[in-house]
C-alpha cells in the first residue's frame, strides 16, 4: 500500500521539467517547489519527467540536482528519483562497495523485491557498472556471508501461491534438524532459502511453528552478536513479512543516540510506494508513535519535509 499522494490533475512532464528549472535559477535553489513536485509524482511520471529534462536542457535531472542540493535532502530526492530497478542497482552496488558483515541491505533488495522486480535490478546492474551483481557480490562477501547472498541475489522465484505440503513438512524438518545443530551456514538450510517460493516458504515455516512450538525466528535469535545469524533473520524476515522487518529498520534508525538517515532514507524511498502504509501502522503498532510524529521528531528542514511527503503526511 503506497503513501504517495499524487494530484489529481497532475501537469505534463514539461510543464514539471520548466517549473523544475526555475527552482534551479538564481539566488538558491527553491527546494519547495522541488518538493511539490517530485515529492508527488509516481515512478513513471518521474522517469517522464526526467526524459524530457534531459532533452529539453540536455542535462539529467539526478546531474542538475546534485548541483543545487546538499546532504540528506540531496540523497533522499536521488533516490527517490531514479527508477525502482536503478535505485535497487545503486544501492546495491554501494553495499558491495562499502560491505560489513552488518550489512543487511544487499538480502533486504533480494528478499523483499518480487522475482521480477530483482531480475530487473540485476539488468539495471549490468548496464550502470559493467558487471553482473552477483560477480560483484561474490568479489566482496567471504565465507558464509558469501555463500547465501550470492545464490540470494541470482534467484528467481515461483510467484505463485501454489505450495507443496509434503514438502513444506520434510524441509521444517531439516530446518530445525539445521538450526538446533547451530549448523547456520548449512547448503540445505541455505537453499531453501534461496530457491523456494515465498508461499513455500511460508508454509515451512508455519509447519516449523506448529510442529516444534516456537518460531524460526526465535530459534535464530540466540546469539545477538553473530552477525550472519542477523543476516538470516533479516533473509527470513524479508521474505515471509517485510513490514516486520522495515519496521525493525526504521526502530532502529530513529531510536537511541542520533539518527540512521541513511537507512530511513533508503526505506522510505524504495517503500514509499510500495507497502509505506503497511510498515507505518506496524511501526504505530509497535512503538506507540505514528511514524510521521517519529520522523518529526528526530530530522528537520527540506529533508523532513519531503520525508512527511513521501509519507502522506505533507501537513503533519
Amino acid at each position: 500500500m503506497s503513501t504517495l499522494r499524487v494530484p489529481q490533475a497532475v501537469p505534463s512532464a514539461a510543464e514539471d521539467t520548466e517549473e523544475l528549472r526555475k527552482a534551479f535559477a538564481g539566488w538558491g535553489t527553491n527546494e519547495g517547489l522541488i518538493i511539490s513536485i517530485l515529492g508527488h509524482r509516481n515512478a513513471a511520471q518521474r522517469k517522464a519527467i526526467r526524459h524530457t529534462y534531459a532533452e529539453t536542457y540536455g542535462e539529467d535531472l539526478l546531474k542538475a540536482l546534485d548541483k543545487e542540493l546538499t546532504n540528506d535532502f540531496e540523497r533522499l530526492v536521488h533516490l527517490w528519483t531514479l527508477d525502482p530497478a536503478e535505485r535497487d542497482a545503486f544501492l546495491a552496488n554501494e553495499a558491495t562497495k562499502r560491505w560489513t558483515s552488518s550489512n543487511q541491505v544487499l538480502a533486504e533488495i533480494a528478499s523483499t523485491r518480487s522475482s521480477d522486480q530483482l531480475h530487473l535490478a540485476r539488468k539495471a546492474y549490468h548496464a550502470l557498472y559493467k558487471r553482473s551483481l552477483e560477480e560483484d557480490v561474490a568479489h566482496h562477501t567471504t565465507g558464509d556471508f558469501r555463500k547465501l547472498l550470492v545464490p540470494l541475489v541470482s534467484s528467481y522465484r515461483y510467484e505463485g501461491d501454489e505450495v507443496n505440503l509434503t514438502l513444506a513438512k520434510s524441509e521444517a524438518k531439516i530446518l530445525h534438524e539445521k538450526i538446533s545443530d547451530k549448523a547456520y551456514n548449512h547448503e540445505d538450510l541455505i537453499r531453501i532459502l534461496t530457491t523456494r517460493s515465498k508461499a513455500q516458504i511460508n508454509a515451512t515455516l508455519n509447519h516449523y511453528k506448529n510442529e516444534y512450538g516456537t518460531d524460526i525466528e526465535e530459534d535464530l535469535e540466540a546469539d545477538p552478536k553473530d552477525e550472519f545469524l542477523s543476516l538470516l533473520w533479516a533473509t527470513i524476515k524479508g521474505l515471509t513479512r517485510p513490514e516486520i522487518y522495515f519496521e525493525k529498520v526504521l526502530r532502529l534508525a530513529i531510536s537511541g543516540h542520533g539518527t540512521d538517515e541513511g537507512a530511513l532514507t533508503r526505506v522510505i524511498a524504495t517503500r514509499a510506494e510500495v507497502d509505506l502504509k503497511i510498515i507505518a501502522d506496524e511501526y504505530h503498532r509497535r512503538n506507540s508513535i505514528p511514524l510521521d510524529r517519529a520522523i518529526v521528531k528526530d530530522t528537520s528542514g527540506d529533508y523532513e519535509k519531503l520525508l512527511l511527503a513521501l509519507t502522506g503526511h505533507d501537513d503533519a
